[in-house]
């Protein structure tokens, strides 16, 4: 994927005719606004309620300042900001968007079992005329945009509409304390093959060889994407990950990573009772010193910086060779979206415009996060910033990233979680495994 700078702000600030919120139509969709207007400080007084995940250090710290700073510019705009944790916003987020006193703006999972559905229901505005006004297509290449699009009814992950804009990049990888890497006499891996080695020497020398909580279920998509990524070939891996026909999960590869996988657990890579631990105690825990790796998503920077400081590091998983062309889950967070009981369908996208521009981006990057627009244009800090910075780009740069897994159907986030976690505690076969996946992917895709 190529990143394209954005134009000068001012040459965006199109002002055309009033604007009307998306109407329900009689099929369900939501028809999107003809005319915008752009000039969010003749809007005259607005409330705006914005629902989003943003609660880690960095995170919370990013959107409280550029909140601060959106009302300073627009004082006639009042955001009323609603923070909830990302399997809480997951919970309530449907509900909410079914009643009467749903929120403006949202952040919702790009995936078929969320966005998919709300779009399906016609719960989300499309924003395609807000695009061509804003020229979001000069800050986003559609690599990235694809993410959020989806055909009206839903069904189509990939193309269509446009439904949300994403503020940060995204790519699960490896986290490593670089101080217990030395003591175990081992340098960060370049290979697959001493990625595992140094899993084996960690565990011989007493060590956790990799942190590791499944309470929440989802944190094991990740962990399998990854083991994977090693073994099924990246075009299979997309056709699966957006639900479309002719690729299955009961593959002589895919029965190997779920084999690699579960020789894991029999090899004690994991700390004791991993699949009753939640998914952020893990990672604090790692955080305080135990445990040699971390499989997680580059949204934990900020987190683990501060807790660790120097002595952390991060990777992306690696190949069969060193020089081995990137195959590794990542893609945007989650999208910023306008509901359709929106009260100003225009406020609320110069509130998404706002908080993704360019000037945006450098605040992103100044707490600790991974803007996904005008990436090569900030300065990352030293260590593991840079680390992050350099992955996600070599990632994009050689059109390495796959999808999320649970991407797939509007059920696949609970197939997959509950399938991994009877894996992982051995109360499933890999062959019974993939068989779930595949009576779930087949049922929506077809064959």
């Amino acid at each position: 994927m190529k990143k394209t700078v954005i134009a000068a702000s001012a040459a965006l600030l199109l002002t055309a005719a009033a604007c009307t919120p998306g109407s329900d139509s009689p099929s369900g969709s939501t028809s999107a606004p003809s005319t915008v207007k752009t000039d969010a400080a003749a809007l005259g007084d607005v409330q705006l309620t914005v629902w989003d995940q943003e609660v880690r250090g960095g995170q919370a710290a990013q959107m409280a300042e550029l909140v601060k700073q959106f009302q300073a510019k627009y004082p006639n705009i009042k955001v009323n900001r609603v923070s909830r944790s990302f399997d809480d916003l997951k919970t309530t987020l449907r509900l909410a968007l079914s009643g009467n006193n749903a929120p403006d703006v949202v952040q919702a999972n790009n995936g078929r079992s969320d966005m998919g559905e709300f779009v399906k229901a016609g719960q989300l505005v499309p924003l395609d005329e807000w695009a061509k006004a804003y020229d979001w297509g000069s800050r986003y290449p559609g690599s990235v945009l694809q993410y959020s699009r989806y055909s009206a009814d839903g069904k189509t992950f990939g193309e269509g509409n446009l439904y949300g804009l994403p503020q940060v990049g995204e790519v699960v990888g490896i986290y490593y304390n670089k101080e217990k890497l030395t003591k175990l006499g081992v340098q960060p891996p370049q290979t697959w093959a001493e990625f595992e080695d140094a899993l084996a020497k960690a565990k011989a020398a007493g060590e956790v060889p990799m942190q590791f909580g499944n309470l929440d279920k989802w944190p094991a998509i990740h962990v399998f994407g990854t083991v994977q990524d090693r073994y099924v070939p990246a075009d299979q891996i997309t056709t699966l990950a957006f639900g479309r026909p002719g690729a299955s999960w009961k593959t002589p590869e895919n029965t190997k990573a779920a084999e690699a996988l579960v020789s894991w657990v029999d090899k004690g890579y994991f700390n004791q009772g991993f699949n009753g631990q939640g998914y952020d105690p893990a990672w604090q825990d790692f955080g305080k010193g135990n445990g040699v790796f971390l499989i997680a998503g580059t949204w934990l920077q900020a987190d683990l910086q501060k807790a660790l400081g120097d002595k952390v590091g991060f990777m992306l998983p690696p190949g069969e060779q060193a020089d081995a062309k990137p195959v590794v889950t990542g893609g945007t967070g989650l999208p910023f979206a306008i509901t359709n009981k929106a009260k100003n369908a225009d406020a609320a996208a110069a509130y998404i415009n706002f908080i993704t521009s360019p000037d945006a981006m450098k605040v992103l990057t100044s707490t600790g996060n991974l803007p996904i627009a005008d990436t090569s244009e900030q300065q990352a800090p030293a260590g593991l910033a840079g680390d992050i910075f350099t992955s996600f780009g070599t990632a994009v740069s050689k059109e390495g990233l796959v999808p999320y897994l649970d991407y797939a159907t509007p059920t696949m986030y609970d197939t997959i979680g509950a399938a991994l976690q009877d894996l992982l505690a051995k109360k499933a076969t890999p062959a019974q495994f993939l068989e779930k996946l595949e009576a779930d992917y087949s049922k929506f895709a077809g064959k």
